[in-house]
């Protein structure tokens, strides 16, 4: 398994295409090889494939609004394979009834977008948030969208599958095979996001079944880092997950 970066972490350091290269330039110098784009400025698919050439980062996985997904999957997929990415990724869908976001609504919308990105040769890739873990008619909400989805893959998080309540190392062997890409995010006192291997969450289980269930890239994330520099949090998660074998 491979570690890298996801660029979510850096949302407020990608504003402009300026600093957004210069972030790619600073999380290769610490490192980490792979990064997933998500929460950055806009950027041309071809700018993009200089800067990571540029800098030796390959990208593993993107977040791609949903109005974009449903919209035009094709280009979303022809736009991927100019930087050379095959999973796609939805960041987050909330199941939020009262706006119409029903599982019906969430499966006649996503059904097609899976269909067409499969055809052309990509994962779509469900993230998960806690709300996933909240019971609907009698089911978990992640037991009925990996029912209703079985070409789709799952970036499983860690941190918000602890905080909804389930084990993140038992989640990702409960959906083995369908987790190329994981994110890792530790969590720690009173649900606060850290760097990892500061806060609670069992890593050593988390990477034993992520080996065991397929997965090929495991991405840092840490959407909060509580008034730290991210650029620092990333390089600590990165000397932690190489102390344990990994790069």
């Amino acid at each position: 398994m491979r570690i890298g970066a996801q660029f979510f972490t850096l949302r407020s350091q990608c504003k402009t295409l300026d600093d957004f290269a210069e972030s790619l330039k600073k999380v290769a110098d610490i490192g980490y090889q792979y990064v997933q784009i998500s929460g950055t400025c806009a950027y041309e698919p071809q700018w993009l494939k200089e800067q990571l050439d540029k800098n030796g980062l390959q990208c593993v996985l993107t977040h791609i609004p949903g109005t974009r997904l449903i919209e035009d999957p094709v280009r979303v997929s022809e736009e991927h394979d100019i930087f050379g990415c095959d999973h796609v990724g939805l960041g987050a869908y909330f199941f939020n009834e009262e706006k119409g976001e029903t599982m019906d609504a969430f499966i006649s919308e996503y059904s097609p977008v899976v269909k067409v990105l499969k055809e052309h040769g990509k994962t779509f890739m469900y993230h998960n948030h806690d709300h996933e873990f909240d019971m609907r008619n009698g089911r978990l909400l992640i037991e009925q969208i990996a029912e209703a989805f079985p070409d789709m893959g799952f970036t499983l998080d860690t941190y918000w599958v602890q905080v909804g309540g389930g084990d993140p190392a038992q989640w990702i062997e409960r959906l083995s095979g369908r987790v190329p890409c994981i994110h890792l995010k530790d969590c720690a006192y009173k649900q606060k996001m850290a760097v990892l291997g500061e806060g609670n969450i069992n890593f050593d289980r988390v990477f034993q079944k992520a080996e065991s269930a397929g997965t090929k890239y495991m991405l840092v994330e840490q959407d909060n880092c509580n008034g730290e520099d991210p650029f620092d949090c990333l390089r600590r998660s990165y000397a932690y997950l190489k102390a344990n074998g990994f790069e």
